[in-house]
């Protein structure tokens, strides 16, 4: 019986995964796990995000021509980051964003990965939940009136 059932019983999927800011695909037992704090704590995070090809033009629009609606857009996109309540998966190509210790986030990865995907940090939640009020504030400040501006200049 058990011959069959292996032969013909339901296989159990894979589970896979892909970074959470890329969405490239990382390998089984790879990646960093960070938490919501750590991801927006990162000026070199703010500063790729507002410059890649789908946001560069509310970047450019808000320097160079001090539009509110492209500040506005700005705005959003640190919002729909510091929201998120769980842990991210990063990928190897993206980590060196992230003043982190990879070894600590390289464990917790593993983890997740034992537990595919059902497993969060601790110290999870979001940004503002998170942060110190000071930290969250300056954060998003830089963020949204900062991030990108050498790269218009």
């Amino acid at each position: 019986m058990s011959f069959i059932s292996n032969l013909f019983g339901k296989k159990k999927k894979a589970f896979k995964a892909n970074c959470d800011l890329s969405k490239e695909p990382v390998e089984k037992g790879f990646g960093y796990l960070l938490t919501t704090s750590q991801i927006v704590s990162s000026k070199k995070f703010w500063d790729n995000v507002m410059t890649e090809p789908e946001t560069m033009s509310y970047t450019i629009s808000h320097f160079k021509n001090q539009d509110k609606t492209a500040t506005q857009m700005r705005s959003m996109i640190f919002e729909k980051y510091s929201t998120q309540d769980k842990s991210w998966i990063i990928s190897d190509s993206y980590i060196q964003l992230f003043e982190v210790n990879k070894e600590e986030a390289r464990e917790h990865a593993r983890t997740w990965w034992e537990n595919e995907g059902n497993y969060s940090l601790e110290t999870s939640g979001t940004a503002i939940e998170t942060m110190s009020e000071e930290d969250f504030k300056n954060m998003k400040h830089y963020a949204v009136m900062e991030a990108g501006r050498e790269k218009v200049a």
